[in-house]
């Protein structure tokens, strides 16, 4: 059982997935508003948010950045917005997954087991590839001693290619693991973060030290030579 808060205006959707939820065994609290929601989510500290985009006070991404900025819990959008050019922004924001309208409570639950078992799973300890060192706990990077000015966004994909070491990682990959994007057509989307990471290290895609294109298959985080 988890205690999830749900941020969703329409009211039959709202009872209709808090009973369903709780029949599958949550307790589920509730809020019409996104600043309601905002002041539940930071006052009683629930285990997940399921948060509906289409509020009527503020948008829903809004909300997200603001919730981003005072809490790390698990956060489930929940929207009619299906297309890449909708739910990039939202995962960029720092949204956990999606689910498109319409769905069922179990399915919803589903994906609310499966987002809190990555939540509790132990962050692991430090890596290092030359100069540069990720702390996944501290959400923290450096590069020769220098510490590294990223975004939310930006150090997971370093993370992500820090925790693979000479591996060739495909943008697919990227996508999928990173931006939990199953779907295609957001290929630009990792080229633009790998191009803002490339200039934070100091690098560019002509004249690369970290960061290795193998044309064709992906990118590949490695040693300078």
């Amino acid at each position: 059982m988890a205690d999830i808060l749900l941020i969703e205006d329409d009211v039959t959707i709202r009872t209709a997935l808090s009973r369903g939820l709780g029949d599958l065994g949550h307790a589920v609290s509730s809020s019409p508003t996104a600043f309601e929601g905002l002041r539940l989510a930071v006052d009683d500290r629930p285990d997940l948010v399921v948060l509906d985009l289409g509020l009527p006070d503020l948008d829903g991404v809004e909300l997200l950045r603001m919730l981003r900025a005072v809490s790390r819990v698990p956060v489930i959008v929940a929207t009619a917005r299906d297309g890449d050019s909708e739910m990039v922004p939202v995962l960029d924001a720092g949204a956990d997954d999606y689910v498109v309208k319409p769905f069922s409570a179990a399915q919803l639950d589903a994906r609310i087991r499966a987002v809190l078992r990555r939540a509790g799973e132990p962050a692991p300890e430090q890596f290092s590839v030359g100069g540069l060192r990720i702390d996944p706990r501290a959400r923290s990077a450096t590069l020769d001693g220098a510490a590294l000015d990223l975004t939310p966004r930006e150090f997971d994909v370093l993370h992500y290619l820090a925790a693979r070491p000479g591996e060739v990682v495909t943008k697919r990959e990227l996508l999928t693991e990173v931006w939990q994007l199953p779907y295609g057509g957001a290929d630009k989307t990792v080229d633009v973060h790998l191009s803002w990471l490339r200039r934070k290290l100091g690098e560019t895609a002509s004249e690369p030290r970290y960061l290795h294109t193998v044309r064709g298959v992906g990118v590949k985080l490695v040693e300078p030579a």
